[in-house]
């Protein structure tokens, strides 16, 4: 039987047998036991499903996996230990020295940095594209070397809406892999696969855990790329000696998932903790509600600041004027999300003032939780880019990035006023 969305959210992942409990036990070891070696062997060598060590799978962690999987309408998931391992483990599973990725500019300052910063000491190029250029343009930047085309749903923290047809057309064409953080939408209000993507990942400490409890990520495999014989990912064509000479592209399903487990997560160790996964499971049942209300706060909050003589411009795509809003009326009609953004009249030290004189409304490095948040990206998660690098994602240094919760909207508002007054 094939569940709607709210209904996944609350029975996916994990169907107790008779006698078990109802929900998923926290199986909190390192390893399991087999009275048979050969019942061993058949897991090490994909011939059998179960776990041996969790490092690389584990009962409370695939509860987790299955059940973003099933929101998500992939063919399996990974759960990993942060949203940045999770984009990560995605690129390691497709890139290596000598390759490129082609991005979005507008993307969370964490994978920004991985990709301009890091892989590159490895090998691996990043090339970025404003997400609003033509397609044409984005197609430049595609060789024989390009693995993956990596974008945001809702751009962190621009609050852009990704033109999902655009880019599906262009991976199509050059039959490269698209993959798309989904962390700000969630699979109730955008569901990436139904767009032409391929990988979906998500930063669980955000919306999906919901609580800011467990630090997390999520890598989902739509099951909907074909590897085999494509020139450009020769390394899901050729056998992987390690790994008993499996080739990849002959798996009957679930390609990238396995060849990301069984290769990049062993090496890696990157997995989601059982206790983690949990409460992780747990944030999902309420996972539709809480978009919900997350969104139609968010919306009354855009209208009170998009109004306000203080507040200079206010980014989220609720407001009929903003530029992604009939976008966000095609991938994004039940709602927009809790995340906006919007600039303060005058210069940062009336940001700051601003954000200090928040009473509910606290300032903190995370996002997309029930508790309404406040930072400034320029100064903390964007600290590292040029004032050059900053206008290309995005982000002027009069942002203040507002995530809003699920309390009551009058008394977001109402902090919201109190605060402004000091300025």
């Amino acid at each position: 039987m094939e569940y709607k969305k709210d209904t996944i959210c609350v029975q996916g992942g994990y169907r107790p047998a008779s006698g078990e409990s109802r929900i998923p036990p926290i199986v909190q070891s390192t390893t399991f036991f087999y009275d048979s070696t050969q019942g061993m062997a058949d897991l090490f060598d994909l011939k059998a499903d179960g776990y041996f060590y969790t490092r690389l799978a584990n009962p409370t962690v695939a509860a987790f996996e299955g059940k973003v999987a099933a929101l998500e309408g992939g063919v399996a998931a990974i759960g990993c230990a942060s949203g940045m391992s999770a984009s990560t483990m995605m690129a390691f599973t497709l890139c290596g020295e000598g390759d490129n990725i082609v991005s979005s500019s507008a993307i969370y300052g964490g994978t920004f940095n991985l990709f301009a910063v890091t892989l590159p000491k490895l090998g691996i190029e990043t090339r970025f594209f404003d997400p609003d250029a033509p397609a044409e343009e984005i197609e430049k930047l595609i060789d024989d070397k390009t693995k993956l085309v990596f974008t945001e749903t809702v751009a962190n923290p621009s609050i852009k809406i990704l033109d999902f047809d655009k880019i599906a057309a262009i991976c199509k064409k050059h039959q490269v892999l698209f993959a798309v953080d989904n962390t700000l939408a969630t699979p109730i209000l955008c569901r990436p696969i139904e767009w032409g993507a391929n990988i979906v990942v998500h930063s669980s400490s955000k919306y999906l855990d919901g609580h800011a409890a467990a630090l997390g990520g999520v890598i989902v495999d739509g099951g909907n790329f074909n590897f085999k014989g494509n020139p450009r990912y020769p390394s899901f064509n050729v056998p992987d000696e390690s790994y008993h000479g499996l080739v990849y592209a002959d798996l009957p399903a679930a390609q990238f998932a396995t060849k990301c487990r069984a290769q990049i997560i062993r090496d890696m160790g990157a997995i989601m903790s059982p206790q983690n996964a949990f409460l992780s499971w747990l944030g999902c049942d309420t996972l539709a509600l809480r978009m919900e209300r997350h969104s139609s706060n968010a919306a009354k909050v855009a209208a009170y600041l998009a109004n306000h003589p203080k507040i200079d411009w206010v980014w989220h795509a609720s407001l009929p004027d903003n530029k992604y809003h009939k976008l966000a009326q095609k991938y994004l009609p039940d709602g927009q999300g809790g995340m906006l953004s919007f600039g303060i009249k005058g210069d940062v030290k009336k940001a700051a003032t601003f954000m200090e004189a928040l009473k509910m409304v606290t300032q903190e490095t995370h996002v997309a939780d029930v508790r309404s948040c406040v930072l400034h990206p320029a100064s903390t998660t964007h600290r590292q880019l040029t004032k050059e690098e900053l206008e290309q994602a995005g982000v002027p240094e009069n942002l203040v990035r507002l995530s809003v919760g699920i309390e009551n909207p009058d008394d977001i508002i109402a902090d919201l006023e109190q605060a402004l007054a000091k300025i």
